[in-house]
């Protein structure tokens, strides 16, 4: 097996805990990189208990609002992974995530990654400006 690590970026410099993502084979695509970042964060959310209703991951559920936290949850709920990557994907295309393998940007979802020991993988989570 093959382990990246992986954290999260603000554009304002805030960096969260590492997850560690492990792959079977030394080159993943980005959209397999986002998949199982996203299934994780999903199976870890979900294996806590009934009463958790901060969610930590990539992007945020329906029906949660974004607090320094996480996604608060109105309600203590299971989340299904397939929306979140949905959601994910959406948000790469568009470019309000950013994947940055070794300091260097990733272009497409198809675009091959080599997982190689010490290879640190950021998602910086752009702030969409708001104008008047």
């Amino acid at each position: 097996p093959h382990t990246l690590t992986v954290y999260d970026e603000t554009t304002g410099g805030a960096r969260d805990e590492a997850l560690a993502l492990t792959f079977p084979t030394d080159e993943i695509t980005v959209r397999a990189l986002i998949r199982e970042r996203v299934y994780q964060e999903v199976k870890d959310h979900n294996a806590r208990e009934a009463s958790a209703t901060v969610f930590r991951g990539l992007v945020q559920p329906s029906d949660a609002e974004a607090t320094l936290e996480g996604y608060r949850l109105r309600k203590p709920r299971m989340i299904d992974w397939e929306p979140q990557f949905e959601l994910a994907v959406a948000a790469f295309e568009q470019n309000q995530i950013l994947v940055l393998v070794d300091d260097r940007q990733a272009e497409t979802l198809d675009q091959t990654l080599h997982v190689r020991t010490g290879t640190e993988v950021t998602f910086l989570k752009l702030t969409p400006l708001v104008g008047g």
